[in-house]
């Protein structure tokens, strides 16, 4: 268990809904428990609502592992499409140049019709 800092408190205040300041003691900031702490806790209360109340922050805090992993996951998949679209785009570029210097290759040479007639003649 430990206790927030006073900028801790008020970013967590402006991201939920709580009582306005006025019904609020603001100078004072709360206690809070990491995952551990609150498997401390279950060992020590014995109440049923103190057993309800830490089973449920458990699965709050397996739910946000289980966030975590998800996002790392998600993170190494957009880092991977972006090296493909990376590559893909190096190669369309390639591809232009390309077409282009065949384009300007073909302008440089003389059209069919302009060229010396070989073979049978009348």
């Amino acid at each position: 268990m430990f206790r927030l800092t006073n900028k801790e408190w008020l970013a967590m205040r402006s991201q939920i809904v709580t009582a306005s300041q006025i019904k609020r003691n603001i100078r004072v900031t709360p206690y809070v428990f990491t995952e551990h702490g609150v498997g401390m806790l279950a060992s020590v209360l014995n109440s049923k609502k103190a057993v309800r109340m830490n089973i449920a922050i458990v699965r709050a805090f397996i739910a946000l592992r289980q966030f975590a992993l998800d996002y790392k996951d998600l993170a190494e998949e957009i880092k991977l499409i972006r090296q493909r679209v990376k590559n893909h785009n190096e190669q369309i570029n390639q591809i232009y140049v390309a077409i282009e210097n065949m384009l300007k290759e073909k302008a440089q040479k003389k059209s069919w019709e302009e060229r010396e007639r070989i073979g049978f003649k009348k």
